[in-house]
């Protein structure tokens, strides 16, 4: 038995009948409760419709992620290779001289 796209599924019918009936309102006549059935069957269907729709952005956003670390270190070693080195003595000078500089600036405002 083929279902049409919009028909829900047999499980998501009686489900839906098994809400409305336990919620019946006493003096409700059975057409208003099958209508209640498949109001409650169309919220059904959009629950699982979105939470596929969920589903399938996560999975997306985690190709993703596992795409981007899967490039990120050929980049790196790629970078890595072109980026010369800089020298040790260079990089250790700059601290000291902005500290030079700070404290002359300091002497200096505290004498004017």
């Amino acid at each position: 038995m083929k279902t049409n796209k919009n028909t829900p599924s047999v499980e998501t019918q009686q489900e839906a009948m098994k809400i409305a009936k336990a919620t019946q309102k006493p003096g409700q006549t059975k057409e208003q409760t099958k209508l209640v059935a498949q109001g409650i069957e169309k919220g059904i269907a959009l629950y699982k419709k979105q939470q596929k729709e969920k589903k399938r952005q996560a999975d997306k956003a985690q190709k993703r992620q596992k795409r981007a670390k899967s490039v990120e270190p050929a980049n790196n070693q790629a970078t890595a290779d072109t980026v010369e080195p800089v020298s040790a003595s260079r990089t250790a000078i700059l601290p000291w001289a902005l500290l030079a500089i700070s404290w002359v600036g300091f002497i200096a405002y505290v004498a004017f």
